[in-house]
């Protein structure tokens, strides 16, 4: 099976005197969950950044399929001033909307609303049905669960699992609990 995410001695960093990642690699295959864990700083979010091509590595390599993301922060991941249906339309398509709504437990009515009309967790929530409608190849999760309560955080999470059939996951996280319960393998930075 060909690799859906596959970095290959990837050295980054902010200035090349302090590198957060020296000769790193990783493969990542359809159906396999891998989570990354560090603590606050140790670079987390700054891999996804790589992994989307908006930083440049000092070295190595990214190749990847169609990548969808779950960002830490859903209202920075909307714009304010338009609906939610609207942004998510714009990127994906509607076809599966009234089945994942259901699966992720969110009324349609809220897709009418601005980002800002809804709480953290229907908006996070709102967040990750835009990525399983994109239907891409690689998802990129960001603390998916972090806005969400713990019965709801178990929840969702069963529920992204349920999709590696089709596609292939990238957790970061700085709960070890929730990667060592979730994920293939663990990578810690």
């Amino acid at each position: 099976m060909q690799d859906t995410l596959k970095i290959e001695n990837l050295s980054f960093g902010y200035s090349k005197e302090k590198l957060l990642f020296e000769n790193f690699s990783l493969r990542l295959k359809k159906g396999e969950l891998k989570a990354i864990v560090g603590e606050s700083g140790a670079g987390k979010s700054t891999l996804f950044e790589v992994i989307l091509g908006n930083l440049k590595p000092f070295s190595g390599t990214v190749s990847c399929s169609s990548i969808s993301q779950i960002f830490q922060d859903p209202y920075s991941s909307f714009h304010p001033s338009y609906t939610l249906l609207n942004q998510i339309s714009d990127v994906a398509s509607l076809d599966r909307l009234d089945v994942c709504l259901k699966e992720i437990k969110l009324e349609k009515e809220l897709l009418h609303k601005l980002p800002h009309e809804l709480s953290g967790g229907q908006l996070q929530r709102a967040s990750i049905l835009r990525a399983m409608l994109m239907e891409s190849e690689l998802l990129l999760l960001d603390e998916p669960t972090s806005a969400l309560d713990n019965v709801i955080q178990l929840e969702v999470m069963q529920m992204l699992i349920k999709r590696l059939d089709s596609t292939a996951m990238l957790l970061i996280t700085h709960d070890m609990e929730l990667a060592s319960w979730c994920a293939d393998e663990v990578i810690t930075i």
